[in-house]
């Protein structure tokens, strides 16, 4: 098979752009988004065969460890039925902090009234969880280093929204039912049920995963109230979602805003057609995830194209159903739930997919919040800058007495 030239990826990108000339302005945008990444693959194109790219790939699949860790599996069935994939890992007994309540550093308010009695009663209680929720087109995979770094010292759950990783397609979706960020908040009610019926919770989100958090607490506030002893959002939004610009000029957004919905479900009526169509344009596509998922340039490799991975094992279809949810979420009428609660609040400083604009917004409704702004860092923080997530949560964790102070 002869090598594809870099002026053969333009040229793909061209053929592409005129499929979405019908779509006027917005194909257009959509266009000039698809030569932009073309023109980074070229580059390398010219320097590097279609045979080594492959082989690089099969090696960094090869070789790297992340999405490695595995849990004790389990399964939550979601209200229209749909089975939920979570995995716990449990805390080692040596890991366990003092229960004297003393010299845990564990803050005033976050260790006040029953939530300290919970934690470091002289009664054995149910052990602290964190619940880990991923944000769209990943899986509880994303969190790798953070549950690298967690293993052993606190017991955590981590789960795949439905119809992403191994969770079931969602049920009311697969029937024709529209998806809506309520429907996760409930999704996340029911695992909590079935990995963590009883003890503190701490509640970690990245992007929808932290979406997830809030649309739990609109339905469930008492759960929050009663039961959540801290939060952690990560490059997320409380709404306002139809605003953002991806980093494009103001009328292309507008444009590109008022087509994709109808284009992605045309899309997903075409699964098998567009999946061959993502797998011949690997290259192209790694240049969008690269541009949309980081910030900075000297990302690793094997991190970019794990990244990469996460996002390809997303159907097109998964992603037509999903993206609407998006421009309807609202749930800044959701936060006053956390304002009891210590909070994480952390977004990358180059994040085009829920700019840090919208996490300083959550930060305005919660004053007494931790607001964490990430230099050199996109949409994928907690992969791209993996120590700062983690020293920042386990911050956060050592507040509440969750784990031994000096833990890092």
């Amino acid at each position: 098979m002869s090598e594809t030239s870099a002026e053969d990826v333009v040229a793909t990108a061209a053929v592409a752009a005129a499929g979405w000339r019908r779509a006027g302005v917005a194909g257009a945008a959509i266009g000039v988004i698809a030569a932009g990444a073309a023109a980074g693959v070229a580059v390398e194109r010219l320097t590097v065969g279609r045979g080594m790219r492959k082989k690089a790939r099969l090696a960094l699949d090869a070789s790297g460890p992340y999405g490695s860790l595995r849990g004790a599996p389990g399964r939550a069935v979601a209200d229209d039925g749909t089975e939920l994939y979570y995995e716990v890992d449990e805390t080692e007994p040596e890991a366990v902090p003092s229960r004297a309540g003393k010299g845990t550093g564990t803050s005033e308010r976050a260790g006040s009234g029953s939530r300290r009695r919970r934690l470091f009663g002289s009664k054995d209680p149910a052990p602290l969880t964190v619940v880990f929720s991923h944000g769209y087109c990943l899986g509880q995979d994303s969190w790798h280093f953070q549950r690298a770094a967690l293993r052993g010292l606190v017991r955590t759950v981590h789960w795949d929204q439905r119809s992403h990783g191994r969770s079931e397609r969602g049920r009311a979706q697969a029937a024709g039912e529209p998806l809506g960020i309520d429907q996760l908040g409930r999704d996340l009610r029911a695992v909590i049920d079935a990995a963590a019926p009883e003890g503190p919770l701490v509640l970690v989100g990245h992007s929808m995963g932290g979406m997830t958090i809030m649309a739990l607490a609109d339905r469930y506030p008492e759960l929050i109230r009663d039961r959540v002893a801290a939060v952690a959002f990560v490059g997320t939004s409380s709404g306002k979602l139809g605003e953002v610009n991806f980093g494009l000029p103001v009328a292309g957004v507008n444009a590109v805003r008022r087509v994709l919905p109808g284009v992605l479900k045309a899309l997903g009526s075409q699964t098998e057609l567009v999946e061959r169509g993502r797998r011949a344009t690997a290259d192209l596509f790694a240049g969008l995830i690269k541009r949309y998922s980081f910030g900075s340039r000297d990302v690793d490799p094997a991190v970019a194209r794990f990244a990469e991975r996460l996002i390809e094992s997303t159907p097109i279809d998964v992603v037509a159903e999903f993206y609407p949810a998006f421009t309807e979420h609202d749930k800044s009428g959701a936060l006053p739930a956390f304002r009891d609660v210590p909070v994480l609040i952390l977004a990358g400083d180059k994040d085009l997919v829920t700019p840090s604009s919208h996490s300083e917004a959550i930060a305005d409704e919660l004053p007494d919040a931790e607001l964490v702004i990430v230099p050199d860092a996109g949409h994928l923080v907690m992969l791209e800058h993996p120590e700062t997530v983690t020293d920042r949560l386990a911050d956060l964790l050592v507040r509440i007495g969750a784990v031994p102070a000096g833990t890092r």
